[in-house]
């Protein structure tokens, strides 16, 4: 997904998504376990671990105000990637699975499900009572619709396994079977894309349905503004008892970070999504204000546009790597809340080899060497896409400007606003550009086949690079069951883009959430977004 995050899951500024999201969501490896938040910040936590110390009866009502830097334009799940949308959407409809604050995969609709030993078939039996917002009962057949209308439509987030039926084997259980192996399934299948919404449409149209959404998930739509806010209730027939305990939730839009951060300051917002990490500090020692955290399935990245005259020349892509101090940008913009990045895949995903890649470093000399190689010996003008509105992003952007200048690599900075930013970059029209990546489930492939396959529906994540040994081995992950097959085709294909650079991975930071300190239950996911069935207001 693109994090395109403000947001693209596959983030497009994904997300997301990314979900590029731009979003883009295991086996965590590294150290970005959310229990183990520090900087003096709310480790996001399971709800039980929440609950009010003067109660044990949680408190309900009220209305939950969450500040977010960009409109929710769609609910239609098969058609979206955005975090912007995909953060609406979950809220909506839900899956047969989903994944935790910690990145593990749990049953959601379903309440349980089976895997065959050769991996081809795939059994899910629905929670008992289950019924849609509108009152009427879940069926296995309502899935099936879900996952065909998915398949048929496609979309950015598409169901990737070779699917051969998806059949309802009664009222309760539903099958998939698949022609091959696909190791990454069960982990897609928990993306908000495979959400389950009724059979037909509940008897409307299309366009009827997505303009007010039937779905099981804990709230529903009140009023949409597509330009604007969304307003939604309780879905007072959800399958959680008692919850959600709030009664409304509203998403203001907010498209200044440093308004947003006013706002949750003074009372106007409970929460802000995506607080700037210069303003975390400030947000954490607040009186009335905190800071709840989360590792991430995020990479902050410099993307390289590889059909440009410029960073086609793989020398000039590598120079530029040389000449940008990492760990130097990452401690000055991210405050602790980041790692460097060593690889395109976060400490938080499976099979990331953070430890194993040898990543090009800062080294001015080999960067000037470098260029030395390439077809622009003495240097070039170019120019770097940012969206406006991420003071971080802004700084980067600087930072990384006065790299190439050190080299001889002129760097003109454009910043545009987040729309006219996502038009330029899903249209090739750049030669640089700065957003991040984001896995939208707990696996490696995830953000992988995002951004390394040039046939799929990001074509890179926009970059167009293409390798014919990246693919090749992208396509054995996908059929390598887990285990130490599967490690050593990521660590070559993982090693092979850090000696290619088509995108340069900056660190991978904290999902930061600001929040009133009368928040509770705020629950932060890796991929970005919130649960909120779980949010209090103490007063």
């Amino acid at each position: 997904m693109i994090n395109l995050k403000a947001s693209m899951r596959k983030t497009a500024g994904l997300g997301t998504l990314a979900v590029l999201f731009v979003s883009l969501l295991a086996g965590c490896s590294g150290s970005a376990n959310p229990a183990d938040s520090s900087n003096g910040t709310k480790a996001s936590t399971a709800p039980a671990a929440t609950e009010s110390a003067s109660t044990a009866e949680p408190a309900t009502g009220g209305t939950f105000v969450y500040g977010r830097p960009a409109s929710v334009t769609s609910f239609d799940l098969h058609n979206q990637i955005t975090s912007n949308n995909a953060f609406a959407i979950d809220k909506v409809f839900e899956s047969l699975v989903a994944f935790d604050s910690k990145g593990e995969i749990t049953d959601q609709l379903a309440a349980s499900h089976t895997i065959s030993e050769d991996g081809l078939t795939y059994t899910f039996v629905l929670r008992d009572g289950l019924k849609f917002s509108n009152g009427t009962p879940v069926t296995a057949e309502d899935a099936v619709f879900s996952l065909q209308r998915h398949l048929k439509v496609g979309g950015p987030l598409a169901i990737s396994a070779k699917v051969d039926t998806v059949k309802a084997q009664d009222e309760k259980t539903l099958v998939i079977t698949l022609k091959e192996p696909y190791t990454p399934f069960i982990s897609e299948l928990s993306n908000f894309s495979n959400g389950i919404l009724p059979n037909n449409f509940g008897g409307v149209t299309e366009e009827e349905f997505f303009k007010k959404p039937v779905g099981t998930g804990p709230f529903v739509i009140e009023t949409w503004d597509p330009a604007g806010d969304v307003t939604f209730t309780k879905n007072t027939n959800y399958w959680k008892e008692g919850q959600p305990y709030i009664d409304k939730l509203v998403y203001k839009l907010i498209q200044d970070d440093s308004q947003a951060i006013n706002q949750l300051k003074a009372g106007a917002v409970n929460a802000v999504e995506a607080l700037s990490l210069q303003n975390a500090g400030e947000i954490k020692d607040g009186a009335d204000t905190t800071v709840v955290t989360n590792g991430s399935w995020v990479t902050e990245q410099l993307f390289f546009n590889t059909l440009d005259k410029h960073f086609s020349d793989v020398h000039v892509r590598r120079a530029l790597a040389l000449a940008l101090d990492r760990d130097g940008l990452t401690k000055a913009l991210t405050f602790g809340y980041a790692q460097t990045a060593t690889s395109l895949l976060p400490t938080t995903i499976p099979y990331n080899a953070n430890d194993k890649i040898k990543a090009l470093s800062f080294d001015p000399a080999a960067a000037k060497a470098e260029l030395a190689k390439s077809a622009f010996p003495d240097g070039f003008s170019t120019k770097l896409l940012v969206a406006s509105g991420n003071s971080t992003r802004a700084q980067e952007a600087q930072i990384i400007q006065a790299a190439g200048q050190a080299i001889g690599i002129k760097i003109e900075i454009e910043s545009v606003e987040l729309a006219t930013f996502r038009e330029r970059f899903f249209a090739y029209d750049f030669a640089a550009m700065l957003n991040s990546g984001q896995a939208d489930s707990p696996e490696a492939n995830s953000i992988l086949a995002f951004q390394t396959d040039p046939e799929g529906f990001s074509k890179s994540y926009w970059t167009h690079y293409t390798n014919e040994k990246v693919t090749k081995l992208l396509y054995e992950g996908q059929k390598t069951a887990d285990g130490e097959g599967r490690a050593t085709i990521y660590t070559e294909l993982l090693q092979t883009l850090a000696d290619e650079v088509p995108y340069i991975p900056l660190y991978y930071p904290d999902i930061l959430i600001g929040a009133r300190s009368s928040v509770d239950g705020l629950v932060v996911l890796p991929n970005g977004s919130v649960r909120l069935e779980d949010v209090r207001l103490t007063k």
